[in-house]
């Protein structure tokens, strides 16, 4: 026979964190619940049942815990026993440790010619280079004004030795491909390069201001 009590404990169980994460802030705990009457959800996720808002407080006192609601529009609200404290340190640690493996990654613009000579070429693949080991991705571009959009096959030999002098240290996220009067590809490094320490950063900074 369905019992309705158990599968309101699945349910409740299953979606406890979506309640939690993100709102502990704004969640009731002991003193601060209104309601006379709650659902009580012990501290090992199992149902304990309906029962007085200060019988529920009080059961939670004696095991060292706090009475938290984190079901407030249901009927009745349900609460449950925790350590609200040691969660909300948790989830807060978690946050962190979350945000730091977090990696921002740019795009950076190489932009060529395709009559680019060795020098100025040799200098836009060491600042490719350099944005590449500072973990972000460098967008090459290739230009074409008037009557050189009749020269694209040169500009796409060009893109491509860039292509070629970075591969060591990075793969091509886009190919070459010609995009109204440019031609554009797009880099990206490979795994092995996006955690690279701070003064490589700073190195694809400073190319980027030499630009």
């Amino acid at each position: 026979m369905f019992c309705e009590d158990c599968f309101f404990a699945f349910f409740i169980f299953s979606f406890l964190e979506v309640f939690l994460i993100g709102t502990t802030k704004e969640l009731s705990i002991n003193e601060e619940i209104r309601a006379a009457e709650i659902r009580v959800i012990d501290a090992d996720g199992s149902q304990i049942g309906i029962m007085k808002t200060q019988e529920a407080r009080k059961l939670a006192f004696e095991k060292g815990l706090d009475l938290v609601e984190i079901a407030p529009g249901a009927e009745p609200p349900v609460c449950r026993i925790m350590d609200f404290g040691k969660y909300c340190f948790e989830n807060e640690k978690k946050k962190k440790e979350a945000k730091k493996k977090q990696q921002k990654i740019d795009v950076k613009e190489i932009q060529l010619s395709y009559r680019i000579d060795t020098h100025d070429f040799e200098t836009k693949v060491n600042h490719a280079r350099r944005f590449l080991s500072g973990g972000n991705k460098v967008k090459v571009a290739v230009r074409f004004k008037g009557r050189e959009m009749s020269h694209t096959a040169i500009g796409l030999e060009v893109i491509n030795r860039l292509g070629e002098a970075c591969k060591d240290i990075s793969v091509i996220e886009k190919a070459a491909a010609l995009d109204g009067r440019q031609m554009i590809m797009f880099l990206a490094p490979k795994a092995a390069q996006t955690a690279k320490p701070k003064k490589q950063k700073a190195a694809a900074k400073e190319a980027e201001s030499e630009e």
